[in-house]
């Protein structure tokens, strides 16, 4: 209790002098302690945020488009016009059994060639169907609508995007003329009703969306098959309980026309990998951020911690001088740090939260959609993370403070007490 009432008088930077005045802790130390705290805490605030938001975005942009899982014959990405796998209710059911899984659709694949008068571009065609989950392509929808997708009649209606509709001078209404090469060449004239943005250029660049029965026409498959089912689950957590479950009970089996199914992770599909597997890097960049932060607010906060120490030297000498041991001052002292911490942790958690909740509201960071596939910075404000991050920061400035501490010991009561 001693210690604690100590160092609350301490923090309250009250000492009463011999003449009745009061004599201030030194400004400096303190402000430079508990700036030190303060700009570090939101520094790693302001990192993970944005860091995790950003993961967030991105991967939630490539599972909506592409899936978190799908199921198809492993030769299809290279040529997926010819390997089709026989997705029926069968097999949908199965795969809706699994753990984690939200949603299950169908899709089929045709490369082809889109042509105006004046220029051309390579496609793909993705047909999909009545299952079709529209959630995430509207809030990417630029212009036009997006049609009702049949597997059973065709429609002739396509959905491009940006990218190709500014490639070929197309906007909603036009029709475009596709050109398609298997054993003859195939003809299709589409009409554009819808036009989509995701800054993927992955994607952005060759996919187009038209009904999985006019794909199926073209690839002359039958109604039950198709390149591949595409399965959203929960989160990116339950994937390899889902992906066991899923190689376990449909892959390997071949077909009713002779093809195998292989189960494929948006960790494993070429288009999406490599930016998954950046992502994942952003965490160690973070890691690396935070151990930086923590070390130079450490260091800020023992240099304020000897300063303070220094300049009560009296007040110690006199405190041994009536009694108190080296573990009783040192208690002292590091309560009266622990206050310091603390001051600095609320107005870094001010700063750091205040500054995120700014850009979540009004967007004031803007990104280059072409390279980091968002045009602003997104942010996520999570709970737990921070949390813990205080938790942490506590822990590791108390733990720094306790070898500094010792610096009380060396303090010799006769000497101290004429110190002033």
């Amino acid at each position: 209790m001693l210690s604690l009432f100590l160092s609350r008088r301490f923090f309250k930077n009250q000492s009463n002098k011999a003449d009745g005045s009061i004599k201030k802790a030194s400004p400096p130390a303190l402000f430079i302690a508990t700036a030190g705290i303060a700009v570090g805490l939101a520094v790693m605030i302001i990192s993970i945020c944005f860091v995790k938001g950003f993961q967030r975005e991105v991967s939630s942009k490539f599972t909506g488009v592409g899936s978190y899982l799908q199921v198809l014959d492993i030769n299809s990405f290279g040529s997926p016009d010819n390997n089709p796998i026989v997705t029926d209710a069968r097999m949908i059911s199965t795969i809706k059994a699994a753990p984690g899984v939200t949603h299950v659709q169908r899709v089929s694949r045709k490369m082809g060639i889109f042509k105006t008068d004046t220029d051309f571009a390579g496609i793909v065609l993705k047909g999909v169907g009545t299952d079709f989950d529209y959630s995430f392509m509207k809030q990417y929808l630029v212009s036009g609508t997006l049609p009702k997708f049949s597997d059973q009649q065709t429609t002739n209606q396509v959905v491009i995007s940006q990218t190709l509709a500014n490639q070929l001078k197309l906007k909603v209404g036009d029709r475009v003329y596709s050109y398609f090469f298997s054993n003859t060449i195939k003809q299709r004239r589409f009409q554009v009703v819808g036009i989509y943005n995701t800054y993927m250029k992955q994607f952005d660049k060759t996919m187009v969306l038209t009904d999985l029965a006019t794909v199926n026409q073209l690839n002359r498959w039958k109604t039950e098959q198709s390149t591949a089912v595409e399965v959203q689950l929960t989160s990116f957590d339950v994937m390899p309980q889902t992906t066991a479950y899923l190689r376990q009970t449909i892959e390997g089996k071949k077909d009713a026309y002779g093809h195998i199914p292989a189960v494929i992770t948006a960790n494993e599909n070429p288009q999406t990998a490599s930016v998954l597997s950046w992502l994942s890097l952003l965490d160690l960049n973070v890691m690396v951020i935070l151990i930086i932060t923590a070390i130079v607010a450490g260091f800020s906060m023992i240099s304020g911690l000897l300063i303070l120490i220094l300049e009560r030297t009296s007040t110690i000498g006199l405190l041994k001088a009536l009694g108190a041991t080296n573990s009783r001052i040192r208690h002292t002292f590091l309560l009266y740090a622990a206050f310091i911490v603390g001051r600095g942790m609320l107005w870094g958690n001010v700063l750091g939260l205040g500054l995120v909740l700014l850009q979540q509201h009004f967007h004031i960071i803007t990104l280059n959609p072409e390279t980091y596939y968002v045009p602003t910075a997104p942010v996520e404000i999570n709970v737990v993370w921070i949390v813990v991050l205080n938790i942490v920061t506590l822990f590791v400035n108390m733990l720094a403070l306790i070898l500094p501490s010792f610096l009380v010991s060396r303090v010799q009561p006769a000497k101290a007490i004429q110190f002033d």
